[in-house]
Formats: structure tokens, C-alpha cells, sequence
């Protein structure tokens, strides 16, 4: 309607003083947008086999017939299959005087016809046996008032793009129910009230309905559902199937390990992450091991710590520190488990060690200890450790050794020698510790990670407090018996000091296939597999016993998209971060170079005083 048709003028000509305005109530109503203007569809076509709407094809059914026993849970499965529809329930009370009076007639029927049947001498029908045994079990429930009866109408409406799809729900539905022996028939010729009877204004224009008493009613509800969550914890993601929430607190299970399995780019770190932002939350302390520098903007946004560990840093960890032993701990077990742990760093320094080699470097660790005046027997706890020079000067003085000495020589006097040949200088008084192996060389970062892992092991038995233990890319410490050995005993003994381990990998193959991978994965709560290659999918479906469906799921999965595993249940998750956690947590280069520059340039221009100064960059907006 344009402006000049609200305005009335004489002798149809355009006289500016002669035009008098007015408002009429039916143009004002005519313009009103109301609910149902928006909600209502393009257009409505109704056919005796479906009712087509917009651009969807709707079709109803109702439920007929329902076997003679119902189990719990049994229409769980049609409410978790992954369509499009709408199921309407109505209940309808039936007075118990009145089915009582309907029971007695047919009691009355069934004994006659049982009668008629041994008069003539016909064999007994286990049917009507049966009918009167369920009959009279019911009419003794309801007179004594621990059952009643309910008309009960079920309706389901399928949705679909097209006929074909139609069908394909429907076969997919019926096939579910009538395996249960539940029998479905569409709504003929009253598809317009199967819709009405199933959109959400309570009006049952069906009224097709089956007599049920309060125990199998009871198995309907409530709508059983893929829901994995518990009373308190962080929030892991969304349910893919009922988008409930994932909620689990990992140190009120059984253990409080967990793993997590994802191809490159899938959002394994960036999940990760977003547990350690919500943990030191919830009163945590969280240590990482971080292969790729990937946290050194969190540690650094939540006034954590980072260390990094390389040839050139200036952060050293010297193997022979000892832990303070506790009181409950002998010191004597603590140098032996310590001499022990050492033993296998040198495997892994020295590429394997013989029978007689691993003699030799043992007598030399304790040894070496003496040296510092640290035995069995006395108190070290203000002691100082002996260095790798001081190891390397007791082996050096030890019948068959010259092999080993040369081969540790380039940890003390080569290439290698400002790695670990320093007394520790790192101290862990934060929240969240990072320590990062990415600038060590490939062949040290087994070795590296292993004495960072023996040091936060250290660092974890002297106080009781609650405590994460992430270690990314955790296929590292697979290579090599000794450092896997050692993470899974982590794995076993953690829970003893309150720690979790949270192990996160992408070399699926290589953390399955090792002996200490399988145990870890039985010693963890929490598994967790986001999108996988299709390399590595058959193992994990033998693994994990996954159906084909969950294979699929896994391999077409988007990025922080997967399935969480606690216990034995497990559901579909999606990994959702609110802004603020998205901006301290991302991974992805182009974001963090773009939060970087807002940063500087916002610096720069609180250094000029121009507090009026904006960014236009996304980052920061």
C-alpha cells in the first residue's frame, strides 16, 4: 500500500490543502505481521498418502497393535535414529470401575469358551488359557489399585525432501518397531489430522488409541536418549545426537587417565586446550608436555609458565635429582626406583644396552651417588645431586666401560653436552607449567621427554595436590620400551598421588601396536576419537568395537567432531568454545598472527597516548 492511498482527497485531484488523513482500524490490522504470518508455510497440499508442505513432504502414522510384554527402553532406538520427525504421545485416563466392569464380561466370555472346549473333549487352546491368565493377573492389579488403564494413542510424522526419502524412513522405523513385534500403520485419508494431532497444540484429532496399563506405558517414557553426562565437572562438548551437554568431572572416576586419538588438523590441541582452560577453573594444576610450542600462548594468557627445552635454552633438568621422600616413603625406595628410572634413560641414550652394559651402568649410578655422599641410609634431602660428569668420571674408572664412555661423551663434553649436563634451574611453582621439546632435535626428544616426564613424576610425589599431566603427540614416548614402560607406569600409580594423564596422539598405529599403548587405553576412563584417517580406521573400529555407522561417522566427522568414550557408553560429541577460550586457545596460524598484529597495534597506540585508537581486525572485535 503506497502513502497516498492512506489519504483521502475531492474531485480526484492532488490538492495538497484539500487532503484530509485518515487511519482506518482495517488498513492498521492489515498491516500487522502476526506469529502465524511468519511461521505459516509457502503453501499446503494434502494427499491421501502424506501432506506436503513448503518444501517438505510430511507423512503420519500411528501406532495399532503392541506385543504382550514390553521391555524398558524399547522405543529408544526410534527416538535416536538420525531423522527428521515429530512423535506425539496422548494419554488418556480410563475410569477403573468402568474397565472393570468390561473385564468381568470378558472373563466371563474366555471361561465360557474354555468350558464349551472340555465338554466336547477339544485340546486346550494355549490362547485363551493365556488371555485368562493375563486377564484376571490384570483385574487383581487394578482392584487393588497398583495399575490403571489409559487410552493411549502413539503418532509419528516422518519429514523428507522427497517421496524416496519418505520411504526410506519409513521402512528404517518399521523395521525398528516391528522387530519388537510394534505394528505401524500410515494415517489414510487423515494425514491433515495426523499432523494436527502431532504439532505441539494438544489436540488428538486421531483418536486412534490402544488400551495399555501403567507398567508397559511406563516403558515409553521417559524419551531414552544418547545421554553421557554426570552431576558436576567441565564441559567437554555437545551431544551430536540430543545437543545435551558432555559433562564429566575425570577425577570422580575410577581412574582419571584419558586419550585421545585424531589425524593432523582434526582439533585433538585445540580440545585439549579447551579442558585445561575449564580444569584451572575447577581448582587444577595442569602440567604439559608440548612437542610442537602449540601452548605457549595459553601458559603465557593465563600467567602460567614455559619452559623451553633444546640444546641452546637456557632451561636444564639434570637427570639425578632426587625427590624429597614422603613420610609414608623410604628413602632407600626412592634412590632404588630413581636408579632404576635412570638405568632406562640410558638405554634410550645409548640405543639399547647388553646384559653386561646394563650391569655396569647400574653399579656406576650408585656409584655416582656415593660419590655425593647419597646411600640408602642417609638423609638426602639438602643434598646436592651429582651431574652426568660426575656419571661419566665413576664409569670411566670401571672395568668394560670404554664403549659406554664413548658413547656418553657426546652428552658431556659434544654436541649434546648443554642439554642435561647442568644442574636443574626450572621450578614449578605455577598453576600451568608448559615445558616444549619442539627445537630439540628428533633423535633427542625421546630422551628429552622422558626426563621432563621424570621430573613432573618427581614433582608430583612430593606434594598431594589435584593435578593434570598432558602429554601431546604421546607417540614420541612409544618408540621406545623403556619411556613407554615408564608412562604407563604413570598411567597405573597416578591416581595414588591425585594425577590424571591426558595422552594425546596421532600416530594411532604406532601407540596400538605398542604393549604399553593397549594397557594405557584399559587404564583410561576417558577415550576420546575425533576424525580419523581411513589408514588408521580399521584398527580402531577392532579396537574400539565401533559399528560400521560410528566408522563412517568418525572418517566424515568436521573438525572437533567425534565420539566420547566413558566406561562403556559412549555418544557422538562436538567440541564448542565460547569467544574468549577461542581466542586464547586457537591453533590456527592465520588467527594467531592476526591477534598478534591487533595486539601490537594496540600497544603501539596506548604508547602514543591515542586511547581513541580502534582496530578494525576481526581478532579484536
Amino acid at each position: 500500500m503506497g502513502l497516498l492511498d492512506l489519504f483521502k482527497k475531492k474531485d480526484n485531484k492532488l490538492n495538497h490543502e484539500e487532503i484530509v488523513p485518515i487511519l482506518p482500524d482495517e488498513i492498521y490490522k492489515h498491516g500487522v505481521l502476526e506469529l502465524q504470518d511468519v511461521i505459516a508455510p509457502s503453501a499446503l497440499q494434502i494427499t491421501p498418502k502424506s501432506l506436503n508442505l513448503g518444501e517438505k513432504i510430511l507423512r503420519t502414522f500411528f501406532v495399532i497393535s503392541y506385543p504382550r510384554f514390553l521391555t524398558t527402553g524399547w522405543f529408544a532406538p526410534v527416538i535416536n535414529l538420525d531423522k527428521v520427525f515429530d512423535i506425539s504421545i496422548f494419554v488418556h485416563p480410563i475410569d477403573t470401575t468402568a474397565i472393570l466392569r468390561k473385564f468381568q464380561k470378558k472373563v466371563a466370555e474366555i471361561e465360557s469358551q474354555r468350558a464349551i472346549r472340555m465338554e466336547k473333549g477339544l485340546v486346550r487352546d494355549p490362547k485363551l488359557d493365556t488371555a485368562y491368565e493375563d486377564l484376571e493377573f490384570l483385574r487383581n492389579q487394578l482392584q487393588q489399585a497398583q495399575e490403571k488403564m489409559f487410552d493411549v494413542g502413539l503418532y509419528i510424522t516422518i519429514m523428507g525432501d522427497s517421496e524416496d526419502e519418505l520411504d526410506k524412513a519409513e521402512n528404517e522405523i518399521k523395521s525398528l518397531l516391528e522387530a519388537r513385534l510394534v505394528y505401524l500403520k500410515p494415517a489414510l485419508f487423515q494425514q491433515e489430522q495426523g499432523f494436527n494431532s502431532v504439532i505441539p497444540i494438544s489436540k488428538d484429532e486421531l483418536a486412534v488409541h490402544s488400551k495399555l496399563n501403567s507398567s508397559p506405558l511406563s516403558s515409553i517414557f521417559p524419551f531414552m536418549s544418547f545421554d553421557l553426562t554426570s552431576d558436576k565437572g567441565i564441559l567437554y562438548g555437545i551431544n551430536r545426537h540430543n545437543s545435551s551437554l558432555v559433562l564429566f568431572d575425570r577425577f570422580s572416576m575410577e581412574n582419571y587417565n584419558s586419550v585421545v586419538f585424531a589425524k593432523s588438523g582434526a582439533g585433538k590441541s585445540y580440545m585439549v586446550k579447551l579442558e585445561i582452560v575449564r580444569s584451572l577453573m575447577f581448582d587444577a594444576d595442569v602440567i604439559v608436555i608440548d612437542p610442537e610450542r602449540e601452548y605457549e600462548y595459553l601458559a603465557e594468557t593465563t600467567g602460567g609458565r614455559y619452559f623451553n627445552i633444546s640444546l641452546s635454552s637456557q632451561h636444564h633438568i639434570n637427570p639425578f635429582d632426587l625427590p624429597i621422600p614422603r613420610e609414608d616413603e623410604n628413602p632407600a625406595d626412592v634412590l632404588r626406583n630413581n636408579i632404576i628410572t635412570l638405568v632406562g634413560l640410558f638405554r634410550i641414550m645409548f640405543g639399547g644396552l647388553t646384559p653386561e652394559e646394563d650391569a655396569i651402568i647400574d653399579k656406576a649410578i650408585t656409584e655416582t651417588y656415593a660419590l655425593k655422599d647419597i646411600t640408602a641410609n642417609s638423609d638426602f634431602t639438602n643434598m646436592e645431586p651429582p651431574l652426568l660428569s660426575d656419571f661419566e668420571l665413576v664409569l670411566s674408572g670401571m672395568e668394560g666401560s670404554e664403549s659406554l664412555v664413548q658413547r656418553l661423551s657426546k652428552y658431556t663434553r659434544g654436541t649434546w653436552s648443554g642439554f642435561i649436563n647442568r644442574p636443574t634451574n626450572v621450578d614449578m611453582n605455577k598453576r600451568f607449567v608448559v615445558f616444549s621439546v619442539r627445537d630439540m632435535e628428533d633423535e633427542l626428544k625421546p630422551v628429552a621427554m622422558y626426563i621432563v616426564t621424570h621430573y613432573i613424576w618427581n614433582a608430583v610425589r612430593k606434594n598431594l595436590r589435584k593435578r593434570l599431566l598432558v602429554i601431546d603427540e604421546a607417540w614420541w614416548m612409544m618408540k621406545s620400551e623403556d619411556t613407554a614402560s615408564f608412562l604407563f607406569g604413570i598411567a597405573k600409580r597416578g591416581r595414588k598421588y591425585y594425577l590424571g594423564l591426558a595422552t594425546i596422539t596421532q600416530d594411532v598405529a604406532d601407540f596400538l601396536n605398542s604393549p604399553y599403548g593397549k594397557a594405557m587405553l584399559t587404564n583410561s576412563s576417558i577415550q576420546i576419537l575425533l576424525r580419523q584417517s581411513p589408514v588408521a580406521i580399521d584398527l580402531l573400529q577392532e579396537t574400539f568395537k565401533l559399528s560400521d555407522e560410528e566408522k563412517y561417522l568418525l572418517l566424515e566427522s568436521d573438525v572437533g567432531e567425534g565420539i566420547f568414550f566413558a566406561g562403556t557408553k559412549h555418544v557422538a560429541i562436538k567440541v564448542i568454545a565460547s569467544y574468549t577460550e577461542d581466542q586464547i586457545i586457537t591453533s590456527d596460524p592465520s588467527q594467531i598472527l592476526a591477534i598478534k598484529k591487533a595486539k601490537k597495534e594496540l600497544e603501539e597506540a596506548e604508547m602514543q597516548g591515542d586511547f581513541s585508537f580502534q582496530t578494525t581486525n576481526e581478532a579484536t572485535q
